[in-house]
C-alpha cells in the first residue's frame, strides 16, 4: 500500500508540475532583432546610374534593430565605376557602406517616419588629380503605407569624387505597391540628383533626374525576384557619358537600362 501511495504521489506531483510548466506565461519577445540580405543583380543601378558597366553584382548586408527604433546597418556590393573611369588606380571595386539611424510610426497611425547618417566606403588609391569619393550624407524619410518620401544631403566635400560638393543632394519618392494577392509588388521610383559648388561647374555636369519601374514577386522561404527598368534625364555627357560621347567611361552610365535580381532575406 505504501508503494502505490508513493507511486500515485510522484505522478500526481509531475502531473501537477506538467499543467503549472504549460501554463506559465511565454517568455517576453526580445528587443533586439538580427536580419540580413543577400541578392545577385544582373548590373548594380545606383540613382539611375549604371555602377558595374552593365556586369553582374553580388550584394549583400546585415541589419541590427532595436525596439526603440534604433538601427543600425552595413551594406555592400562590387562595382567599377571608379576604375572605369580612371578615378581610382588600385582597388576601386568595392562600395561599403555603414549606416544607423531612428525610425518608427507617428502614434499607431500608418505614417512613419526615418533619419539617419549614411557612409559610402570605396576602398583603394585616386589618380593623380583625383579624390577619393567616400561619401557621407544625413537623411531623412517620411512615409505613408507604400509610399515614401526620402532626402539624402551631402556633408562632406567630395561626394562621390566630385570636389567642392558639400551641400549636394538627392531628394526622391518610391512606391511599393502589392498587387491584390497575387505575390506581385510594383515597384515605382523618381529622383533628383542636385550638385552644388564650383561655381555652378558641378550642377552643369553631374546634376540629373532618374526614375525607376520594376516588378518584385515573392518566393517561398524569403526569396524574391524582380525585374526593373530605369533611366534619366538631362544627365551630361561630360559627367556620365563614354569616351565617344566626351565623357570618361567605356559606357554612357546614365543610358536607359534593365535589371533583374534575386534576393534572399534571413
Amino acid at each position: 500500500m505504501l508503494k502505490k501511495t508513493l507511486i500515485s504521489g510522484f505522478v500526481a506531483a509531475a502531473c501537477a508540475a506538467g499543467a503549472a510548466q504549460a501554463q506559465a506565461p511565454a517568455a517576453p519577445a526580445s528587443p533586439h532583432t538580427l536580419t540580413g540580405n543577400v541578392g545577385i543583380f544582373s548590373q548594380y543601378i545606383f540613382r539611375g546610374l549604371a555602377q558595374t558597366n552593365r556586369d553582374p553584382a553580388l550584394q549583400g548586408g546585415f541589419d541590427y534593430g532595436h525596439s526603440s527604433g534604433l538601427y543600425l546597418g552595413t551594406w555592400g556590393s562590387n562595382i567599377s565605376w571608379l576604375r572605369d573611369s580612371n578615378a581610382y588606380t588600385q582597388s576601386g571595386s568595392l562600395e561599403w557602406d555603414f549606416y544607423g539611424g531612428f525610425k518608427g510610426n507617428f502614434g499607431k497611425s500608418d505614417f512613419t517616419y526615418d533619419g539617419g547618417l549614411l557612409y559610402y566606403y570605396y576602398p583603394g588609391t585616386p589618380a593623380a588629380g583625383a579624390i577619393k569619393a567616400d561619401t557621407l550624407e544625413v537623411y531623412g524619410a517620411l512615409g505613408w503605407k507604400w509610399i515614401t518620401g526620402k532626402f539624402s544631403y551631402s556633408l562632406n566635400n567630395k561626394t562621390f569624387g566630385v570636389t567642392d560638393s558639400r551641400g549636394t543632394y538627392y531628394a526622391e519618392l518610391n512606391a511599393d505597391v502589392p498587387i491584390g494577392e497575387t505575390g506581385l509588388t510594383a515597384n515605382l521610383h523618381v529622383g533628383r540628383q542636385k550638385y552644388t559648388g564650383n561655381n555652378g561647374a558641378n550642377d552643369r555636369l553631374y546634376s540629373y533626374n532618374d526614375w525607376k519601374i520594376g516588378v518584385t514577386y515573392a518566393l517561398p522561404k524569403d526569396f524574391s525576384i524582380g525585374v526593373f527598368y530605369s533611366d534619366t534625364g538631362s544627365a551630361n555627357n561630360a559627367g556620365y557619358g563614354s569616351v565617344a560621347e566626351g565623357g570618361t567611361f567605356p559606357r554612357n552610365i546614365a543610358k536607359s537600362t534593365g535589371t533583374v535580381f534575386i534576393k534572399k532575406t534571413f
